[in-house]
């Protein structure tokens, strides 16, 4: 059975991982789609949760962006425009469904303390799969 994104989601963000959003999206990504990080990359993202510690751009978003970057840039960002057009594509489609990118703001629509912010998980997984399949 194929596994969607999101299933990996769900694995990474239960209390057994105790992970935040943005690594959770990382450590998913990185078995999901075979992307051989080890722990210090995969640590990279650890400042991104909960809006970069601030409650600023969900670190679902910051993570997802971090992905698209890892399966997208060969090198530098600068050698091509398509990692600036797939984070566009991915702000657009995850604020088209979820209203907004601020961490705290979403957490007040999204989040309960049972749940935690699961439904911007997945919508953040679902909207990261989407661009790989079209993209990759």
């Amino acid at each position: 059975m194929l596994l969607l994104f999101v299933d990996y989601v769900k694995k990474y963000y239960g209390a057994e991982y105790d992970l935040n959003c943005a690594e959770t999206i990382l450590y998913a990504a990185n078995d999901r789609y075979d992307l051989n990080l080890d722990k210090k990359a995969l640590k990279s993202v650890a400042a991104f949760g909960g809006g970069m510690g601030i409650g600023d751009v969900c670190g679902a978003i910051t993570g997802s962006l971090a992905v698209l970057g890892i399966i997208f840039v060969e090198d530098r960002a600068h050698e091509s425009i398509k990692i600036k057009k797939l984070s566009m594509k991915f702000f657009e489609r995850f604020q088209s469904i979820l209203g907004g990118k601020n961490c705290i703001e979403l957490k007040d629509k999204f989040a309960t303390y049972e749940e935690r912010c699961s439904k911007i998980m997945y919508t953040a997984a679902e909207v990261l799969e989407q661009l790989i399949d079209e993209y990759k």
